[in-house]
Order: C-alpha cells, then structure tokens, then sequence
C-alpha cells in the first residue's frame, strides 16, 4: 500500500524528532486540541453519502458527576469502535451530552444555599431553577473536560443537554404524543418515596443494602380466630386492613370472609384468600398494608380494600393515638413494646438480615407509599420494544443477555415518570378553575390563568429520547436521516431494564417502529484485581485521572479495554497500567529504533525479500484479520490480547532483533521497508485503542497529517506466507531453547560464549547472523573446545563455557535441584499407589498429583542432562 511521502530516514543513522522517552503529558493536550481545532471528529450529513453511517450516543453523565471507573471503560469502548470506523471511511457521529441529574443537582444547589441559611423555598421555584441553571455555567459540566483528557473523539459540535430548548421541545412533544394516545394517566399508585428529598423515585434511583434489622412475629386475633403474621416493619400495622392466606390452605380456610382483631387500634380487618401468599412461608399468613406495601397494594386491589396512610411524606407516623409525631424509626421499637405489653408478640429475631431500599442520593430508607402520580402506560410500549429484539431489528451483545432483557420488558410495570422536585422538565399539564385537564403541544399556549402542574418528569423519561432528540427530533433533519437508527449503543449491563428499556419503548414509538439502535454492546462494571466491587467503604476506588495523570490516557484505556470481555466485569490494580505504561514505551522505543535506522513507508514494497521481512508481513496479515474478528465481535480484550503479544512479541522482540542483523548488510533497504510497513500497520491497528502515542508515533514515521482519518489497515492473504511462518517458530524454538539452557547454567543473558553449530543441512543454517546475534554466541577460534552440547530443531550447539560459569558451584545448585526432584517422583509415586488415597481422593486431587508426577519426572531428565553438560572438574 502506498503512503504518505516522507522524506525523513534516507539511511541508517537518520536524525530522529522523536524525544529519547515518551512523557504523555506533554503530548496529550497538544494532539487532542489539534484534532478538534481541525475538525476531525466533526460529521457531515451531507458528506460522501455514498459512504456507510456510523453513530452513537454516550450514555449522559449527570451533570454533577466526574470521571469514573466505569465511564472510562464506557467511553473507551466507544472511542475504540468511532475510531475505527471513521479509518474504514463510515461518516460518523459520536454525540456528547449530559443528564440534567433533577435529584442530583437540585441537592447539590441546596447544599449551597444551606450554607447561605436559605432554602429553596426562600427563593421561590422561578428564582431557584434559576440558581441551578448559573450553577451550571460555572461549576456543572466538570466530565466534559475530563472526556476531552481521556481522549474521547466525540463531535463536539453537536454537544447536548437534557435541559437545553430543542430536548425540551422533544419532551413536550412526546409527552404530548403520549398524552393523546392515552398512554399518560394520573393516578393513585403505591411508589418509591425518599422522605429526604420529598420525591417519587424510580426503581434505578433505588439501591437495595443488606442490613440488620429485626423480625417480629405478631397475634392477631384471639381463640380459634387467631393468626400469626412476621413483620421486619412493625409501625406498618397500624396501616393494616387485611390478613391474606392462601385460598388452598386448609389451616386457614375457616377464617377466610371473617373478621379478627387488629391490636392497638381497635379497629376488625377481614382475613382474605390470594394466591400471591406462599403457604410454605412463615405461618403462610401475611399482613396486608395496602399504603405501605407494593405486593400488599396490588392485594388490595384484588379485594376492594381500603388504603389507610399512616406515615406522611417525611415519615412521620400520623395514626391517631400514642404513637402519632413520632418518626417510622421511632415508632418501630415504641409498637413492639405497646403489642409485647399486651402479650402479642410471639417471636423476636435480632439481627435479621434483609434487603432494603435506600435512595441512591441520600441513603434515606426508601418508604412505599401511595400518591397521586403521573404514569406511562408501559404494556404495548414494552411489548414492541420486546418484538424487536426478538424479530432481530435490535441484537444484543452478548447474546446471553438477552433473557434479561426479556425478563424485564415483558414483566414491566407503569412507569412512575413525575417527581416532587423543581428541576427538571415541568409536567406540561394545565388544570382549570373548574378541574378542565389539557396538555398543550410545544409550540401551543394554555389557556390563561389555568395552573400548571407542579411535578417534574423523570430524568429518565427525557434521557429516553437521547438517541432521536439529539439528532433534531421531531423534526425531520439531516441528522436523523443519515444517523437514525444509530449504530450500537454501549453501555453497562446494570442499567440494561431501566434505560435501554426505556429509549427502545420511546425510540419505536416516536420514530414508527423503527429502532433507536441495531445493536446493544453491553459490558461488565469495573471492579478491583480480586474481583471486589469498588466502594468507597472498601476503600478500593481508584481514579481514572490519577492514573492519566501518572501513567497517561493510553495507558488507562488500554488497562481497561484488555479486561473487557464481551458482558463481563472487567478487574483491573495499578501495576497493570503500569505494564499498559511499558507498552506504550516499548512501542516509542521500537519507532525510535527504525527511524533511526531509515525505516519508512516510500514506495511499493520490495520485490524481493528476506524468509524474515516475509514472516512479519505474513504474520502482520494474520493479526489484522485477527483483530478485525475480535472488533467486530466487541470482544476488546482478545483485540488488545492479539496486539500486545504482536506488537511486544513478535515485532519488538524478534523481529527488531533480527532485522538488526539484516540492516547492517545488503538487504538493509529492503528491511527498512518492511520495517516502516509493519509499525505503519501495527500504530493503525493500535490507534483506536491507544490513539495519542499512535499519533506522535505515526505521524513522524510517515509524514502524513494524522492518523485520526489514515485508512484501516486491510488483509492480505496474498502476504501470507506458511513457508516463513513455520521456518521463524523453528528459529524461535531453537533460541528459546537454547537460551533456557544458557539461563540453567547460570550464564547472564548479556554474557557473550563462543560456540560452534553444526547445521546438518537445516534451513536454519541461512539465519546463522540473525541466530547467534539472538544468542550472544561468538564465532569459535582456534583451540575450541566444547563443554556442552545441546541439540535442537535438528541442529547441535557446542558450548564453550569454560571460564565463564563456576563449574563446582553449578554442579552443587542441580545436585541439590535434583535430589528435590527425586524427593517429589516418591511421594507422589507413594500417594498414587495407595488404593485407599486413590479410592477416596477426588479426581482433580488425584489429577494434581499426576501432573505433579510427570513435571518431577521431566524436571529429572532436564537436570540430568544439565549435570551431564557440564565440563569436568
């Protein structure tokens, strides 16, 4: 392939721009302003339309957030797919944005105005929502710069807020839409509450926590009317207007239609059958709390039951009597003491461990509770968004999460969408004097002196639009004609029901069937080298930036992108972005090596070649072929893997060894071609995942302008070459070999020994300069005389080690090695032997002891032979 003209590197020994060491920070900065500047990650709708689409949308960090693990791996994962289709020449469009985080940011701006001794309230909601929007301007928006450091190419151009005027435009139009159809309703429904923040929450904004609490077993009842129900919320039986069984349960059937006491509150409830109840549970009684309970709730439903609140908005117990005032947490211990004084209590267990629900934003104790909310409709909604994944419109990567996904959609709940906040996209619903309901359009007026609607949406209810409102939606533009339906989007399986659920429902039923994306790439959480969930409270979070800050932008993506494996969690610690550093500092090193020694990429390629220069090609080829498997598969980690082990293996500790050998006779032009060639390739192949070393490394190997837009490097089957492949991997046995041989007899890698080949007509004879460069071995002189032989790949080397090793210290370190050995062949000859070990003993037990066997056996043969090596004396 021809490239770009580069006039640097005529010869050996070219001056070279390149800087002894790679310091990432003082390139970074430079070469990502440089992209932007340029436009380079700028799309064009109109632009070669002849050429494939490809786009994503980042999932949108909340405006307060900061880079972190998680979006790291995120937005490298994208990087690494938008860059490599923007080299295989797709027009795409990667669109940035943030989540205006309506519980989030309305906490942090009260925080502020706490410290001011105001309140929202003092403000006022016109004066407030506007604090937050100059919050915002100068304190929101921190992860933008921060994507920028992480090398993100997104299109900056087309950056967007969930809060801006065309996503507000969106939501009243869709809302609008939905409102019409009759898939938005208001009505009373049991919901997540957060007595903190005073606001409905949504099942993702709820985080579930293995604590210690308490369960107590209570008599209802009395004589033959009597039934036992366990509770983990004593205070909710105040708010009791029923006890359930199953309608199976013979204990029960005579009770079912009658009524029993209820204690503390003299009030009867009636004793119903449902099937929700598991008779193989507990008493196979429950307590049924309509107000308080989400299963409970539906039960009363199911039998006309009344509702009875006994806790307002903050918690606090509103039951008339002795317990009204007090706090849930309060009345708790004070109900079991009133029912244990009037001998009600059967059972105590302290600590129970259970699950309960805590707001994601201010670890309150999430309380059910039923309020008047706004609703979507989900049943048609979910169901198409079911249908297209299973008709193949949407495929899911892995495909094993599928069935989640599924287990969610075709199971959904309405959606609870209002909020009690005053951030965030205002319910577009107006009230009447006389209790008239409309909902304007976006571009109507409501009628004058009518009330608005207090309630925000869901944050999640305009995020859901991302894919289409960022492109212009609902107008017809030329962004959402060529970039609509995006391509992939990429995101963690943690959040596959609650927003991805949520744009397919939106996204097929604003755009007319059609999907918000082809397909869904899902990945795992980051978690620490032990596989450990990263907490603070663990005390093992690590920040994405102070990695970039010591070990560079490269380095962290390539750390993370080498875990990701397709849907799994992905481990990462320190010293592996250490080595993910040493990388990249191996690469500087090697493109350091070749300028200097007159690679480049002028011309065609040589016609002839040396078996070496044909082997690299053929194996540069394969990896290419290799890599775009593993790419198109989203399985990063075997990508990264292939890579690597090219990249430092083959090209930097072979291939550069050898090629030294042949830059220094005739077929040097040849190789500085070759040379050039593969690390053009490899710093192509190697950009999307480490794309600011490529860029200094690419740049001044060719001459071209960038590699951001060079072409993607494209198999060649011609290049591969079996004959040069199997020849390499012989030289490569032969000098692995002899080099173990060289180590085991205490001889320094640097350490130069004469030696002696016999070649017995091997192919190998042609590379003997390139072997013996490998090997440290110097020509023999006269008065050779060998101490040891080693034969290999059909070849013999003759060693002469005299002098260089203490031969009596040598013998002592095998004999003892050896005598170790032996010890090992015994024992496990012994334990093998034994019919009892061998009758009892599991079969990996046994397995282990075999293999432990045949390494002692062949640690034996080694030894032996390394004593037989050696020179008398």
């Amino acid at each position: 392939m021809t490239q770009p003209s580069n006039e640097r590197g005529q010869g050996a020994a070219a001056d070279v721009d390149l800087p002894t060491q790679y310091r990432p920070a003082e390139v970074e900065g430079r070469l990502y302003e440089r992209w932007v500047s340029a436009g380079l990650f700028t799309a064009d709708p109109e632009r070669a339309p002849e050429q494939p689409a490809f786009s994503i949308v980042i999932p949108p960090p909340n405006v307060t957030g900061s880079l972190h693990m998680g979006h790291a791996l995120d937005h490298s994962i994208q990087d690494t797919l938008v860059r490599c289709r923007r080299m295989q020449g797709h027009e795409v469009a990667w669109v940035p944005g943030m989540d205006h985080a309506g519980i989030a940011t309305q906490i942090v701006v009260e925080r502020g105005l706490a410290k001011e001794g105001l309140s929202r309230h003092d403000l006022g909601r016109a004066d407030f929502v506007e604090r937050i929007w100059r919050w915002k301007a100068e304190s929101g928006g921190r992860i933008l710069g921060q994507m920028r450091r992480l090398g993100d190419s997104v299109d900056w151009t087309r950056e967007a807020f969930t809060m801006d005027d065309d996503r507000a435009r969106a939501v009243r139009t869709i809302f609008k839409r939905l409102f019409d159809d009759g898939l938005i309703y208001r009505a009373e429904r049991i919901i997540n509450w957060c007595p903190r923040c005073l606001t409905a929450l949504s099942d993702i904004e709820v985080e579930h926590e293995e604590v210690d609490g308490e369960l107590v077993s209570l008599r209802y009842g009395s004589g033959e009317d009597e039934i036992v129900v366990a509770t983990t919320r004593a205070e909710t039986m105040l708010g009791d207007t029923a006890v359930a069984v199953h309608p199976e349960d013979a204990r029960y059937a005579h009770m079912v239609g009658r009524e029993i006491e209820l204690p503390l509150t003299g009030r009867r409830i009636p004793v119903v059958a449902d099937e929700h109840v598991d008779p193989a549970f507990g008493t196979g009684a429950v307590k049924v709390t309509p107000a308080h309970d989400p299963n409970d709730f539906e039960i009363g439903r199911r039998h006309s039951l009344p509702s009875l609140s006994v806790m307002d908005e903050r918690g606090v117990v509103t039951a008339p009597g002795p317990f009204e005032g007090l706090d849930r947490f309060e009345a708790r211990p004070a109900v079991v003491a009133a029912l244990r004084e009037q001998g009600r209590i059967v059972k105590e267990v302290r600590p129970y461990k259970h699950s309960v629900g805590h707001c994601q934003r201010c670890a309150t104790v999430v309380e059910p509770r039923v309020s008047l909310q706004w609703f979507v409709k989900v049943e048609s909604l979910a169901r198409a968004a079911g249908d297209a994944v299973r008709d193949g419109r949407v495929k899911i990567h892995p495909p094993e999460m599928a069935s989640r996904y599924f287990e969610w959609v075709d199971n959904m709940h309405d959606w609870c969408i209002s909020r009690q906040l005053w951030w965030g996209h205002r319910i577009p619903v107006w009230y009447g004097p006389d209790g008239e309901v409309v909902c304007p359009g976006p571009d109507e007026e409501p009628p004058a002196g009518w009330t608005q609607d207090s309630d925000v949406l869901d944050t999640w209810f305009s995020s859901a639009l991302w894919p289409f409102s960022t492109l212009g939606w609902p107008d017809e533009t030329p962004d959402l004609k060529r970039f609509y339906p995006t391509s992939v989007l990429v995101t963690g399986y943690d959040i596959l029901f609650f927003w991805v659920a949520r744009m397919m429902m939106f996204g097929l039923y604003a755009m007319d069937g059609v999907q918000p994306f082809d397909t869904i790439a899902l990945h795992g959480m980051v978690r620490d080298q032990f596989g450990k969930k990263m907490s603070k409270s663990f005390g093992n979070v690590i920040d994405p930036l102070d990695w970039i800050d010591a070990y560079g932008a490269d380095a962290t993506r390539f750390t993370l992108l080498r875990g990701a494996n397709p849907g799994g969690d992905v481990p990462v610690a320190e010293e592996w972005a250490q080595g993910s550093r040493n990388f990249c500092n191996k690469l500087w090193n090697a493109t350091r090596f070749a300028l200097i020694n007159g690679a480049h990429v002028r011309g065609d390629m040589p016609s002839e070649i040396s078996t070496v220069d044909a082997w690299i090609l053929s194996r540069l080829h394969a990896v290419i072929e290799e890599v775009d498997a593993h790419l198109e598969g989203f399985d990063f980690a075997k990508a990264c893997e292939a890579l690597y082990h090219f990249a430092w293996d083959e090209v930097c500790d072979w291939y550069v060894e050898l090629a030294k050998v042949q830059l220094a006779d005739e077929r040097a032009e040849a190789t500085r071609r070759v040379l050039g060639e593969v690390l053009d390739n490899l710093l192509r192949l190697l950009h999307p995942v480490v794309p600011f070393v490529t860029e200094e490394l690419w740049t001044s190997l060719t001459g071209g302008e960038t590699v951001v837009t060079a072409p993607w490097p494209a198999a060649d089957p011609g290049r591969r070459d079996g004959a040069a492949e199997e020849l390499v991997a012989s030289l490569q046995r032969m000098v692995t070999e002899v080099r173990r041989f060289r180590a085991d007899q205490g001889l320094k890698p640097g350490q130069r020994v004469a030696a002696r080949i016999d070649w017995n007509g091997s192919a190998l004879h042609r590379h003997e300069d390139g072997i013996r460069s490998l090997l440290r071995l110097t020509d023999p002189e006269d008065g050779f005389s060998s101490t040891a032989s080693l034969p290999v790949e059909d070849v013999k080397v003759h060693l002469d080690t005299a002098g260089v090793i203490d031969v009596a210290a040598e013998r002592k370190r095998l004999e003892k090695d050896l005598a170790a050995a032996r010890k090992e062949v015994d024992q496990a000859r012994r334990k093998l032997g034994n019919e009892a070990f061998m009758a009892k003993a599991p079969e990996a037990v046994v397995a282990k002891n075999r293999d432990r066997l045949a390494q002692a056996e062949a640690d034996i043969g080694r030894l032996e032979a390394q004593l037989a090596a050696l020179p008398a004396g």
